[in-house]
C-alpha cells in the first residue's frame, strides 16, 4: 500500500496571465513545492498532469473561436508551447511520474491521460500499488473534479488539498467541493 500525490494541471495557461488564467495559480504552485520540500517522505509517488493538446486542430471541438467555457474553450496548452509548461514555482525535478492529456481529443482527468511511456494512470497505480491519493492542483471546478472523482471509481481513498486547489469561480468551485465529498473525498 502507498500514498501518491497527485499535482492536477499547474500549467503557464491555466496560472495568472494564461489563455485561461484562473486565480491563485501561482500560489497554488508555489504551495505545492513548499509541501514537498517540507515533507519529502509524505509521497510514494508524485504524479502530474498537464493538458497537451495539438496545435494544428481543434482537439475533437475543444478548441473553438467561440467558446462556451463548458465544452468548448481557447486555445491553450498546446503541446510544446511555454503555455504547456509547467508554472515555474512548481518544481518539475520533485515529479515521478509525468502524465500527459488531451493529444487531440477533450480530457479534464488525469486518468484520461498516458506516461511518457504510455501506461495508462489506472495501470501506474496498480503497478505502484498505490491506495491513498492526494489532489492538488488547478482547476478545482474541472480537472481537479474529475480527477478526485476518477480515483474513488478506481477505489481509491481520495482527499483534496484544499488550500492547493485554485478554481474558476468561486460558486462552481465551491459545487465542485461539495460533489466530491458527497463521493466520498475528503476535504481537508
Amino acid at each position: 500500500m502507498s500514498r501518491a500525490l497527485f499535482i492536477i494541471d499547474v500549467q503557464n495557461d491555466f496560472t495568472e496571465g494564461g489563455a485561461l488564467g484562473v486565480e491563485g495559480g501561482a500560489a497554488v504552485a508555489e504551495g505545492i513545492t513548499k509541501l514537498l520540500h517540507g515533507h519529502p517522505d509524505r509521497y510514494d509517488a508524485v504524479i502530474a498532469s498537464r493538458d497537451w493538446h495539438d496545435g494544428d486542430n481543434d482537439n475533437g471541438g475543444h478548441f473553438h473561436p467561440t467558446p462556451d467555457y463548458v465544452d468548448s474553450w481557447p486555445e491553450h496548452c498546446v503541446s510544446g508551447t511555454e503555455g504547456a509548461e509547467y508554472h515555474p514555482a512548481l518544481e518539475d525535478a520533485l515529479i515521478d511520474v509525468h502524465v500527459l492529456k488531451g493529444q487531440g481529443k477533450p480530457a479534464y482527468s488525469i486518468f484520461e491521460g498516458v506516461t511518457d511511456t504510455g501506461e495508462t494512470v489506472p495501470e501506474l497505480l496498480d503497478r505502484l500499488d498505490v491506495t491513498d491519493i492526494d489532489v492538488v492542483g488547478i482547476a478545482t471546478d474541472y480537472c481537479v473534479l474529475a480527477s478526485a472523482l476518477d480515483a474513488r471509481k478506481a477505489g481509491r481513498r481520495v482527499r483534496v488539498l484544499t488550500e492547493l486547489v485554485a478554481g474558476v469561480a468561486p460558486v462552481s468551485s465551491a459545487a465542485a467541493l461539495e460533489t466530491m465529498a458527497s463521493a466520498g473525498v475528503i476535504l481537508s
